[in-house]
């Protein structure tokens, strides 16, 4: 069997389990959970669950949201089912295993007015690939690339729903220009820093199917202090 960890947080109020060795969510899903502000009433649709973290910590957050969420790996789908079942919230999230570019609005219950995606960073021909399954495909455009996630998200959303995506910074000017390209016009872009001297390392975007043109650029991110602590805006996103 598989080991399996137990790791928990909104002071204790969630659990997920997670596979020790294979893929394990990290800050992204967390920071994208944070800054992707469902409304009350959505239908919300997460592409690429991994173990379910991002779904579950919206649900916790907005009692009147439903949520979908879609991973292509068994193992992992079956992780965030587990998951799902512990936190008591299999009335509000469904689980889906499937291919995430052959789905249908009937698959998701849509159209769905926010997408949200944690996708993989790398392109297929960019680093080692990792040895581990789950990890590359996690990592790799494997299975998906960004234009076939974007294509995917507009299909499945309503006119003027929303997407919110978290991406590696140097690759901004790819994911602007494809999302532009899909049709889904940013419209908040999020820097995120490790620290306040260092370079940005992710950037959240957020973007509306048909939207007009028209970027707001929000204060940076920063996830540690000097002392490498988390600042106080990101440990709070693990307790509320």
């Amino acid at each position: 069997m598989e080991p399996v960890t137990r790791d928990s947080f909104f002071d204790g109020r969630i659990v997920l389990h997670q596979p020790k060795h294979g893929y394990r969510f990290s800050i992204d899903a967390v920071i994208l959970a944070h800054l992707s502000l469902p409304k009350a009433g959505e239908k919300v649709l997460d592409l690429g669950a991994g173990c379910g973290v991002i779904p579950i910590m919206l649900a916790h957050r907005h009692a009147a949201i439903h949520l979908t969420a879609v991973e292509i790996q068994s193992a992992l789908a079956g992780f965030a089912r587990q998951n799902v079942t512990l936190n008591q919230m299999a009335d509000r999230i469904r689980i889906v295993e499937k291919d995430m570019a052959k789905l249908s609005q009937g698959d998701v219950d849509g159209p769905v007015d926010l997408v949200v995606s944690n996708p993989p960073y790398r392109k297929r021909d960019s680093g080692r690939i990792n040895s581990n399954g789950q990890r590359a495909m996690a990592r790799h455009e494997l299975t998906i690339d960004l234009p076939t996630l974007l294509h995917t998200a507009r299909r499945l959303l309503r006119k003027m729903g929303r997407l919110a995506v978290i991406y590696p910074a140097v690759r901004s000017v790819d994911l602007l220009s494809a999302m532009r390209t899909e049709g889904i016009e940013p419209k908040r872009l999020t820097m995120v820093h490790a620290r306040a001297a260092s370079a940005a390392q992710l950037v959240v975007v957020a973007g509306v199917n048909g939207g007009r043109p028209g970027l707001e650029v929000t204060r940076p991110l920063q996830v540690y202090n000097d002392n490498g602590t988390y600042t106080p805006v990101v440990d709070a996103m693990f307790k509320c």
